[in-house]
């Protein structure tokens, strides 16, 4: 059943400027983000773009060696979230780069949070249109060990993420 909570456009615009990957400057590249968090709102109306809760593509390699355990370090322990990250990785044929729609449900998160971004998600989902994976994680072990995104990026073909061998 749907929750009632609306998505604030700012989700919207940051999954679109994470969705384009047109040819731009080097300096908005570097603004682009890598890896961004959203959760509810105080009033749980609303899931917005969490402050101060994402990596961008400039970071990588100055502030950030290694995006994927960053993003991971940046997630609550007792809390929801939904994040989205810019995966890259590469298969025997090619590079590639994918949008990940990451839904996290740690184990010890309130039973009341965990229900409430559960039936939540529809609604976000519905306004990031076009994301191919979706990952749902319930504990630190299952996030933290890369060759599990791997696997939902395209299983045994994926060699490397974040230049990175699995």
């Amino acid at each position: 059943q749907a929750s009632g909570v609306t998505v604030n456009d700012e989700v919207i615009k940051v999954f679109n400027e994470m969705k384009v990957r047109k040819s731009s400057t080097q300096e908005e590249v570097k603004k682009r983000k890598k890896a961004v968090l959203f959760c509810l709102s105080d009033d749980k109306k609303k899931i917005i773009v969490e402050e101060g809760k994402q990596i961008l593509q400039g970071e990588i390699g100055e502030t950030v060696e290694d995006p994927y355990a960053c993003f991971v370090g940046l997630l609550p322990l007792n809390d929801c979230r939904y994040g989205l990250y810019d995966a890259t990785y590469e298969t025997k044929e090619s590079k590639k780069e994918d949008l990940v729609f990451i839904f996290w449900a740690p184990e010890n998160a309130p039973l009341k949070s965990k229900m409430i971004y559960a039936s939540s998600k529809d609604a976000i989902k519905k306004k990031l249109t076009g994301i191919k994976h979706e990952w749902q994680v319930n504990g630190l072990d299952d996030i933290q060990d890369r060759s599990n995104l791997a696997e939902k990026l395209g299983g045994n073909v994926v060699l490397s993420l974040e230049g990175k061998p699995i």
